[in-house]
């Protein structure tokens, strides 16, 4: 039976699109080039790299029983009314969105690709792509033309993994069209699965939607994670300093300080240096709108320096902490907890934990690690042991540092069991633990 969407790219972006989409009465299909991800999915296991939040083996064989299926063979595409692009964009040399995996779907998908279709693209890219890069692929492959034979839009992935609040269905989705034709053919599919859809002019103002969302968070983190810095010289409690000023009911939105930050939205400082997104002046387009794309954003890189610096700061308060406490850094045993780069879920994509065990190695530190969602875990290629007793482990360690707050993790009851106890998420009551 032919399937109403094909979500090619079964990750982060693509799971999350499939649960929502089956759970909405409509019959998916699941394309992923590698077999063994298809094979996972089959096996009622989740494929590598795709999204954990609270998704289980339950949720799978729901969504089986709504109609989805997976395949690798690609000339089941040309069979659907929508397609939907969730490749991962991972940061390149240069700094920006590699877009290989991208262009490799857009070409199996164009060489299958039937008239009337709806295609949208839901990857992290920079503003331009799905115009500039996307469209003549799917062009070329399929000898069709955008916005006349079939659809072309970009919408932002938006999900916010272990978020008990915001879901698919009542997290707004954002749509731009290459053609108004094209925002409302996309809008109609992503009506079915949402309570709200936003139009935005077209797919160039939707992808810097992406931008700017995730630029405004690693910059507003950069700025707590300078205050952290601030005011422990001045032996300011910065955490009670933001639960007084998140009191005002306009102007501030809290934000709180970490030991780096990690997720798949990556900062986006400036254009690549190809011709994926050509300058204003190159191209044509509405006057009002001067300044070019490829001019660097200097805050958001500058955020990328804080946040970059922050392993290296908590690797450093570790080493002075055990040294206060007459220890050396070179053969304390620490005790990691949390290594995802988000409260109650298992994914590691960026997180800074990485960093910190292995700087902490290089110390000479004997590092372990515990976290309720995370079974194995490689720092670099080594291997780190995994403490199946929390509170045993706690205890016997010489340093226990919270990477990561899982609702699970009773601190106040770790502060009693741990010798030293850092905390790099101001989570632990007042006066129990050390802070970031």
């Amino acid at each position: 039976m032919p399937a109403d969407l094909a979500v090619i790219g079964l990750g982060h972006l693509g799971i999350p699109l499939v649960q929502a989409a089956t759970a909405a009465g409509v019959r998916t299909l699941g394309y992923d080039p590698d077999p063994r991800a298809a094979a996972d999915l089959r096996a009622g296991r989740l494929p590598s790299g795709a999204w954990d939040g609270a998704l289980t083996a339950a949720d799978l064989r729901r969504m089986a029983a709504g109609g989805f299926r997976t395949t690798t063979d690609p000339t089941q595409l040309g069979r659907v009314h929508t397609a939907v692009i969730c490749a991962p964009t991972p940061l390149g040399e240069d700094g920006t969105a590699a877009l290989t995996a991208v262009g490799e779907a857009a070409r199996t998908l164009a060489a299958h690709l039937r008239p009337h279709t709806t295609v949208v693209l839901e990857s992290a890219v920079y503003p331009g792509t799905t115009e500039e890069f996307l469209r003549p692929i799917l062009e070329d492959g399929s000898g069709l033309r955008a916005g006349r034979d079939f659809h072309l839009a970009y919408s932002p992935g938006r999900l916010d993994p272990g978020n008990r609040t915001y879901g698919y269905a009542n997290t707004p989705k954002v749509i731009g069209g290459l053609t108004p034709a094209c925002t409302e053919a996309a809008a109609a599919f992503y009506g079915r699965l949402t309570e709200k859809v936003v139009r935005a002019r077209g797919p160039r103002e939707a992808e810097t939607v992406k931008v700017l969302e995730t630029n405004y968070r690693h910059v507003n983190i950069a700025l707590v994670n300078e205050m952290a810095v601030f005011c422990r010289d001045l032996g300011v409690d910065l955490w009670d300093v933001i639960r007084c000023a998140e009191t005002k009911p306009f102007g501030f939105q809290a934000f709180r300080p970490g030991p780096g930050v990690g997720g798949h939205g990556v900062p986006m400082a400036h254009a690549p240096s190809g011709s994926t997104a050509p300058s204003r002046e190159d191209r044509p387009g509405p006057p009002g709108r001067p300044g070019s794309p490829g001019r660097p954003l200097a805050m958001v890189e500058l955020a990328q320096q804080v946040n970059g610096r922050m392993p290296g700061y908590v690797t450093r308060r570790c080493a002075a902490l055990l040294n206060e406490h007459g220890k050396s850094a070179r053969g304390a045993r620490v005790l990691l907890l949390g290594v995802s780069y988000k409260p109650d879920v298992g994914d590691q994509e960026g997180a800074p934990a990485g960093e910190i065990a292995s700087r902490l190695m290089d110390l000479g530190a004997q590092v372990s690690f515990h976290d309720p969602f995370v079974a194995r875990w490689q720092v670099f290629g080594r291997p780190v042991p995994r403490a199946d007793a929390l509170y045993e482990a706690a205890a016997d360690a010489d340093l226990t540092v919270l990477l990561q707050h899982h609702r699970t993790y009773d601190l106040q009851g770790l502060a009693v069991k741990a010798q030293l106890l850092l905390d790099t998420r101001g989570a632990s009551p007042a006066g129990t633990a050390y802070r970031l």
